[in-house]
């Protein structure tokens, strides 16, 4: 996507060719500033305090993490340690150990000598198709976009969060069928919900959306069931941090809100999704998928410009109340209308993800 005009990933390797860069994402919306990751301790805390962040960026990112940690010690005793500690960044994402995993199972059988080259090369791969895993899911979600029957002279979407290219490497998740319609001239309008409490709808999805010029609108997070009531909202797409084995998705917390409201008043509810961040190991995601539970001051707190242009941060909470923090929730198969990948679009459930991915039959 572009800023300004200029071309941009979320991710890159910079020019000196072992530094990678990264879009710091705690300042958006109102600072675009690039930061040099130069060692796999960077690329961890990029991670675990958000300066990456979205499931498939949080893999790409550990991608380039163990490149990191290869380009200063290439030994068994440095693989084995950036693993451990690059997993231990974000506990949710699946997409974190789907590219570890990879990383780690190419270079342990290669001699030290080759394996800083190697990881370097199989994270830029990662990047490059997460880029084409994205176009794809924006391709098929257009394909939803245009069977639909919109209630007015526009086509109204609902998300929550941030699933845009912000979240990936380009095009998105959730937001890639919308830039994809857009592109199209198809007219459409997008409610973004500011998703409290660190509210990467009203700072990251508004701010891409500006920049590509989709017309959209922030909400406050509980506004959206008002507006299905009212046939304002035509559709609802998101992302997933986790999908299980029989179609449960994880997402940033208030999705699951969000589904029970789309199915009380009939409104579709999709989900777009890249394949590694399916966990083929799990069946019941309120059961068995670990939630995160992130520091309080960011319920506590809130950080923003001032009229005089400087960014501040200022308390919302009584001294003395605390808080709890729960980063993300999960919603049942059953309340998610259809599942959007980069293999084509399929029901919420075990059967509809195995007609796509039939190698996975045999999955723990």
């Amino acid at each position: 996507m572009k800023v300004d005009g200029t071309p941009y990933r979320t991710i890159w390797l910079g020019a000196d060719g072992t530094t990678v860069q990264v879009i710091d994402q705690t300042l958006l919306p109102h600072r675009f500033v690039v930061r040099d990751l130069k060692t796999m301790e960077d690329a961890e805390q990029a991670i675990r305090t958000m300066i990456v962040r979205g499931a498939p960026l949080i893999g790409a990112a550990a991608a380039y993490g163990m490149a990191l940690a290869m380009a200063t010690d290439s030994s068994d005793a440095m693989l084995a340690r950036a693993y451990t500690v690059l997993m231990e960044s974000r506990p949710t994402a699946v997409n974190l150990r789907w590219a570890l995993d990879d990383l780690r199972a190419l270079l342990a059988p290669l001699p030290a000598a080759k394996r800083r080259e190697t990881a370097y090369r199989r994270a830029a791969e990662i990047c490059d198709e997460d880029v084409e895993i994205c176009r794809r899911i924006g391709e098929n979600g257009l394909g939803l976009i245009r069977r639909l029957k919109p209630k007015g002279n526009r086509i109204n979407a609902l998300t929550h969060c941030n699933a845009g290219w912000l979240a990936t490497v380009d095009w998105g998740t959730a937001l890639a069928p919308i830039y994809q319609a857009h592109n199209a001239g198809i007219p459409i309008h997008v409610w973004v919900d500011e998703t409290r409490p660190r509210n990467q709808g009203a700072s990251l999805t508004a701010w891409e959306l500006g920049k590509h010029g989709v017309p959209h609108t922030v909400i406050a997070d509980n506004a959206g069931g008002h507006l299905m009531q009212h046939g304002q909202v035509d559709f609802v797409i998101t992302g997933t941090d986790r999908t299980t084995r029989r179609g449960d998705v994880c997402n940033k917390i208030g999705t699951y809100l969000k589904a029970l409201a789309a199915h009380d008043n009939g409104v579709p509810f999709y989900v777009g999704l890249p394949y590694p961040t399916i966990d083929w190991t799990i069946e019941d995601g309120v059961r068995e998928i670990p939630i995160e539970e992130r520091s309080a001051r960011e319920v506590s707190h809130i950080t923003g410009r001032t009229e005089a242009g400087d960014m501040a941060t200022v308390q919302l909470l009584p001294d003395g109340s605390p808080a709890a923090n729960p980063a993300f929730d999960v919603t049942p198969a059953r309340l998610v209308t259809a599942l959007v990948t980069e293999r084509g679009v399929c029901p919420a459930s075990e059967a509809g993800l195995l007609s796509l991915y039939p190698e996975q039959s045999q999955a723990a």
